[in-house]
């Protein structure tokens, strides 16, 4: 018995048929059901019953299913809890990043690093903001772009940049002449907002509810640019923040402020808390304080 076989049982177990297990893994129906048959033999037991519209564990099988999930799991864990080691040991950084703050820090940012520390491996993935969290939660990574707020007591957080976030409309919409709107003007109007994998989502809809309605979402998308594509075809409105809004320089578009309270996007780089990063995590943090630091100064242009 291995981990992979475990994994695979777990496959089978979820689908509850070994023919569409196996076309997920990548198997014969014949090979699964092989490993099926030795992990019954090395248990001395019967771990499924072939039925007509699929399979069920017997109680032998159900019990090697639960200790099949703590047993992955717990080997998962392992594999991260050593790659951390070898990163600190090695010199790696390895990045998660929300999508959107490249887009502050800037690519020239990441390609100065590299340049400045050669022997440093450096590795970045980017995500939707939430499942940023979700993977750096879960030991993915050792340093993490995102945006707050974040769960009390579980990370070291560097603020990066503050923006407001206004809302987006075509020039030709009657809000657009509007120097400020409140989340009442939202009503009845068609959005397109990021998915509920982005913090902003959540931003938008919970101040909705809390005045009272139900925002008429249209659309929810991974990004800003098909938000500001639909708005710049006068689809709908959206919302976004400024240096974005720049980066796209859409003409005929009016981005207006919300005067009912603080809508903020706070791009942070966020460690985990009572954890040493390691030599390289510590060089990466303060370049990047340092970058940002030379954009606000103007050194560096973004």
């Amino acid at each position: 018995m291995n981990i992979r076989d475990l994994t695979s049982f777990q496959v089978i177990v979820k689908e509850q048929s070994i023919t569409r297990a196996s076309k997920l893994l990548y198997m014969t129906p014949q090979g699964l059901s092989k490993i099926v048959k030795n992990l019954e033999t090395e248990l001395n037991c019967q771990l499924l019953v072939r039925t007509a519209i699929g399979i069920e564990l017997t109680e032998s099988g159900r019990c090697l299913s639960e200790y099949a999930d703590k047993i992955t799991a717990d080997y998962g864990e392992l594999r991260n809890e050593i790659l951390h080691i070898q990163q600190r040991s090695h010199g790696v950084v390895d990045l998660l990043s929300a999508y959107g703050i490249l887009r502050l820090v800037t690519p020239e940012c990441i390609i100065a690093f590299r340049e400045k520390y050669p022997d440093i491996e450096f590795h970045y993935r980017e995500y939707p903001d939430r499942q940023v969290e979700n993977l750096f939660r879960e030991r993915e990574g050792n340093v993490a772009f995102s945006i707050a707020d974040f769960e009390e007591g579980l990370y070291d957080v560097t603020e990066l940049e503050t923006f407001p976030v206004k809302l987006l409309v075509h020039e030709s919409h009657p809000l657009s002449n509007r120097e400020a709107v409140t989340i009442e003007d939202l009503r009845y109007e068609p959005l397109y907002i990021e998915s509920s994998q982005f913090k902003i989502h959540d931003m938008i809809t919970d101040r909705c509810r809390s005045a009272g309605f139900e925002p008429n979402i249209i659309f929810e998308t991974s990004g800003f640019s098909l938000c500001h594509k639909m708005v710049k075809a006068n689809r709908g409105i959206s919302v976004t923040v400024d240096f974005v809004f720049d980066d796209m320089k859409e003409k005929g578009m009016r981005l207006i402020p919300f005067a009912d309270g603080k809508y903020e996007w706070k791009m942070c780089m966020i460690t985990r808390k009572g954890e040493k990063p390691g030599e390289a995590v510590e060089l990466f943090v303060q370049h990047v304080k340092e970058w940002i630091q030379s954009i606000r100064e103007g050194s560096i242009t973004r």
